[in-house]
């Protein structure tokens, strides 16, 4: 197969949603002749795909095209921070092209205009499942596009639009595509995974033989008759994630859950004009391990957003105890423009915000420590991420791990395995994020 006679290096900003939009990107590029390269200095044009969510993260996507332009000078904006396009252009002002989220047409049709291909390219050089920027044994599968929620610290729906969603049919054809090429683990995202099908009134399509709703629990069901892990990222607790978790007891679906709590005190989470129902979450909880003992939760929680008392704080500590969370993040609350929470009264100073991270992020890495210490001589199944035959160690994840942002497992004697492969483990330590063990 001849070799493709022009090459775009793409750099990915943000979260796993830009990641499908840059492999989306990539994939249509390739069907035009064109290449992949992660060397930016040898690509014919350069692609940085931003995130533009907060201002830290902007900056970083500043630097990102920075880089790029020292590196190449033919370089391409897309993604969230497309939409401020005279702040990029009055930095850079030699970037060839900007545009915003999911703007596919727009960025193919820019890069062919900074490098067009020669009459004579060689076409259709892409399998069926599109180029791939993640390992080939995990993908991302988006179900859905934007998000109607107008949370206060939050401006992705101006970015990225309201809520769309895929139809059921085109999300396990693309599904079933993955596997056929290799993966072994599916990652489904979205803006609000659990809002899947509300636009399109949960409108059933055929897949093969039978009817399936564009409704979260059925997507996951039928997901999970294809094979491989299915792992929920981006799940509101609306009350029909109760269903889904007798399919995780089944088998069908990875007993995990990101949900996006943020925070637990009613005052905040009103402010942040977000649910507050923080009582009857703890019970669902409760009953979800009812269900299925082994079901991992993760979440994610703003600290020192405006008007955050001590007494506000202490209550989501006391509720992080009581909730005993397998994975947390958190984020200091920091300004972002255009969003509603920028005009809030009783701003939180930065000192206050540290010190209160600093404690969030100490009970829970205790938290954790506890939970992975009770694993220890227990048999789990690992997907395997890396190794190196050279130490005979390798590094994978159980079920209870997302790629990139929870916990790791790390084998000794496991030179003879491969990318991919999910096998038993024995595990015998951990510490406060990671496990160890042995191929069982």
């Amino acid at each position: 197969m001849p070799s493709p006679s022009r090459r775009v290096a793409v750099v990915t900003l943000g979260c796993a949603r830009n990641e499908v939009d840059s492999e989306e990107l990539a994939g249509r590029l390739g069907d035009g002749g064109w290449g992949l390269t992660d060397d930016t200095d040898a690509a014919d044009v350069v692609l940085v795909n931003t995130c533009g969510f907060l201002d830290s993260a902007k900056e970083e996507s500043l630097e990102a095209i920075g880089e790029a332009i020292a590196e190449n000078g033919r370089v391409i904006v897309t993604g969230c921070m497309g939409k401020e396009a005279e702040v990029i252009r009055a930095r850079f002002p030699n970037v060839l092209a900007v545009t915003g989220a999911h703007q596919y047409e727009e960025v193919v049709g820019a890069v062919h205009e900074a490098a067009p291909m020669p009459p004579s390219a060689f076409l259709n050089l892409v399998p069926d499942a599109g180029l791939k920027l993640t390992p080939r044994h995990y993908s991302y599968l988006k179900i859905s596009e934007g998000c109607n929620h107008r949370c206060a610290f939050c401006i992705i729906p101006s970015l990225r639009g309201d809520l769309v969603s895929r139809r059921p049919d085109a999300i396990l054809r693309e599904a079933e595509k993955l596997i056929e090429a290799g993966t072994r683990e599916l990652l489904v995202i979205s803006q609000d995974t659990s809002a899947y099908g509300v636009d399109i009134r949960h409108h059933p399509r055929m897949w093969h033989g039978h009817e399936v709703r564009a409704h979260m629990t059925d997507l996951s069901r039928e997901l999970g008759k294809l094979g491989a892990w299915v792992r929920l990222h981006y799940v509101y607790p609306y009350p029909h994630v109760d269903q889904v978790i007798p399919l995780m007891a089944e088998g069908l679906v990875l007993p995990y859950l990101d949900i996006p709590f943020q925070h637990a005190s009613r005052a905040v989470l009103k402010a942040m004009r977000r649910p507050a129902n923080e009582t009857k979450v703890l019970e669902r909880i409760k009953n979800w391990r009812t269900i299925e003992p082994n079901i991992a939760i993760r979440s994610t929680f703003v600290v020192g957003f405006p008007g955050e008392t001590e007494d506000d704080f202490r209550y989501l500590m006391d509720w992080l105890e009581e909730a005993q969370l397998d994975r947390v993040g958190a984020f200091r609350f920091e300004p972002v423009e255009g969003a509603a929470a920028n005009d809030l009264p009783n701003p939180v100073p930065e000192e206050i915000k540290e010190e209160r991270y600093a404690r969030l992020m100490e009970l829970t890495a205790r938290i954790s420590a506890e939970k992975l210490q009770a694993k220890i001589g227990r048999t789990l199944d690992v997907i395997i991420d890396a190794v190196d035959p050279e130490s005979g160690g390798a590094t994978g994840r159980s079920k209870a791990d997302a790629p990139e942002i929870d916990g790791e497992v790390h084998l000794r004697d496991a030179g003879h395995l491969a990318q991919g492969d999910i096998v038993s483990v024995e595990i015998e330590d951990a510490d406060e994020h990671d496990l160890f063990g042995v191929p069982a």
